[in-house]
């Protein structure tokens, strides 16, 4: 009996990818798998039914969970669809493995091994696999988006009858895969960017997008790729040349997350308050606390003339490609281990190994059980 692959219809609110795209259902199919889908799970992020060839479609999410033996996810799926699992069976998707210790023992309870992709190892051998990377891409691009459709003033320099309109500038906090697509997003628009990363490896990244380099004096170098805690003096000494930045640009994107903590407010009050009225910031990190002091996750609000806006599911706003992408990162992880209609997994793997949550009733990641208290 072959490979079976499962795909529902997610049920969070307002989010609209999809873990899988026809041409990639053809890969699947081509390595001799079954594929079984939700009717209309494809519906939000615009693939219909019939685009998918080959298909079996079943009527209910409960119905893909308890028919397959690998079920591809974008979010981390509710409780009854994880207990409609069967034990042995393999779960893979972003599960927000650090968000919910009830979550992780149900899965070890059911048998079910979870491949949370927010754990996938940072090595070579992985990038394209990784849909952190991939998504913050898509995240990146939306909010130079929502910066400019939000802006009371022309991205680029404009030229009309009665003389020239001054382009706006651009900041951009944080040069991870999202700030770094923001600034190039930014830049062919039109506008003036300037960036800013407590990373100074970043500096030559940022000035090869055309960007200038806000330079605070801070290092905050860390290991994994990410920066690590500034001390209560670096933290003063960056907030005071941060701010005068700040107060010089028209739009601000903020875009300092790390999955599975909250994200570092960076922009105080005080620097909102001294923005030039009718200012835009776009603080991406909303869902997860915020870099902007006063964010409200899914709101605008008006500070003092300053729009700040905490947008919510952002990939979502672009689901075709965001889903494009992530089914690909999906697709490279698991179709290495599919051997001859099978799934063969080789625990002495290092992505296998490390991006795995639980298995055989138990929670195998070290660095979740520490974040969970287990």
């Amino acid at each position: 009996m072959s490979l079976t692959i499962g795909i529902a219809a997610e049920t969070l609110p307002g989010e609209r990818r999809l873990p899988v795209v026809p041409d990639v259902v053809k890969k699947y199919q081509g390595l001799g798998a079954r594929i079984v889908m939700q009717k209309g799970a494809g519906k939000q992020a615009h693939y219909r039914d019939d685009t998918f060839a080959d298909v079996e479609f079943v009527d209910s999410a409960e119905k893909v969970f308890a028919m397959s033996d690998i079920v591809c996810c974008v979010q981390p799926p509710p409780a009854d669809l994880i207990a409609a699992m069967q034990p042995g069976s393999v779960l893979v998707g972003l599960l927000q493995p650090w968000s919910d210790a009830e979550r992780a023992l149900l899965f070890a309870r059911q048998q079910v091994t979870a491949f949370a992709m927010e754990l996938l190892p940072r090595i070579s051998r992985a990038q394209s696999m990784d849909v952190l990377s991939s998504q913050a891409a898509v995240t990146g691009y939306e909010c130079a988006l929502i910066a400019a459709d939000h802006s009371p003033r022309f991205f680029p320099m404009l030229t009309y009858a009665a003389g020239t309109i001054r382009p706006a500038k651009v900041l951009v906090i944080g040069a991870g895969v999202a700030g770094l697509q923001a600034i190039a997003t930014a830049k062919r628009i039109g506008a003036m960017v300037e960036a800013y990363d407590v990373r100074p490896e970043t500096r030559e990244q940022i000035e090869s997008l055309g960007a200038k380099f806000v330079d605070t004096g801070v290092s905050a170098a860390g290991t994994g790729g990410y920066a690590r805690e500034l001390t209560p003096e670096e933290k003063a000494r960056q907030a005071e040349r941060l701010a005068r930045a700040v107060a010089q640009c028209d739009a601000l994107i903020t875009t300092a997350a790390i999955p599975g903590r909250k994200a570092p407010v960076i922009i105080t009050a005080a620097m909102i308050t001294g923005m030039k009225a009718g200012s835009v910031v776009v603080d991406m990190a909303a869902e997860s606390g915020g870099n902007v002091e006063g964010t409200v996750a899914g709101e605008k609000r008006w500070i003092n003339d300053v729009l700040l806006i905490g947008p919510t599911h952002v990939a979502s706003r672009m689901p075709a490609h965001a889903s494009e992408m992530l089914a690909k990162n999906l697709f490279n992880f698991i179709s290495p281990f599919i051997k001859d209609g099978a799934l063969a997994l080789d625990w002495d793997d290092q992505v296998i190994a490390g991006t795995c949550l639980t298995h055989a009733g138990e929670l195998r990641h070290a660095g979740v059980k520490q974040a969970l208290g287990l």
